[in-house]
């Protein structure tokens, strides 16, 4: 009896030390998985983009209506917005709340700058008779960026409750808990990288 019961606590550690072989905090593991089928999702938006890229019998054609230094501004502007998504969470990780709330804030005020951009560019196309029924050019690029857009519309409003329970619920929001304001910035920098993509393939190369 002693033998089998001295068995049956040696399993006890053996199965509370089981972790999972990623060594991923669950939220962190979702969220890869959830970016790789995003991946998917927007491959396949710009693998249509690039099929149907020349095939429009109708005007406006890209070379219309594409504004490549003012895009350039809000890529920049998108693509800072990840640095201060670094800097939000370092500020957190060393328990910096008053930095963590104003590089948080700064991200989601760069989000929006971007997202108004977008409006604008949208908006001066419309106008120019470019809209997503258009011709070709104009379903594959309203449908691209625009789900891009809505990415990024998510991802402010994902940092903006962030911001808002950080003064609510101050303490859900220590050094402890950065791992939560980790998944919101891997979907952020993942967002600012399908955008680099997006800018090279639809914009940049058009005019090479």
């Amino acid at each position: 009896m002693s033998q089998a019961g001295t068995t049956l606590e040696s399993s006890v550690p053996a199965a509370a030390d089981h972790h999972r072989s990623t060594k991923l905090p669950d939220p962190k593991l979702l969220m890869w998985i959830f970016l790789a089928s995003d991946c998917m999702f927007f491959g396949s938006l710009i693998g249509t983009y690039l099929v149907y890229k020349g095939r429009s019998v109708v005007g406006p054609m890209p070379k219309d209506v594409l504004n490549i230094p003012l895009t350039t501004v809000s890529s920049f502007v998108l693509l800072m917005s990840s640095f201060l998504m670094v800097l939000a969470l370092h500020a957190l990780r060393k328990d910096d709340i008053r930095r963590f709330r104003l590089w948080t804030a700064g991200v989601a005020l760069f989000g929006s700058i971007f997202l108004g951009f977008q409006v604008y560019e949208f908006t001066h196309f419309v106008r120019e008779g470019l809209s997503i029924h258009q011709n070709l050019f104009g379903t594959t690029f309203f449908f691209l960026t625009g789900t891009h857009g809505m990415h990024v519309t998510v991802g402010v409003l994902w940092l903006l409750s962030i911001l808002v329970t950080s003064f609510v619920r101050p303490e859900q929001w220590r050094a402890k808990d950065a791992v939560y304001l980790e998944v919101a910035g891997l979907y952020w920098h993942f967002v600012d990288i399908v955008w680099i993509v997006i800018f090279t393939v639809v914009y940049l190369v058009e005019f090479v």
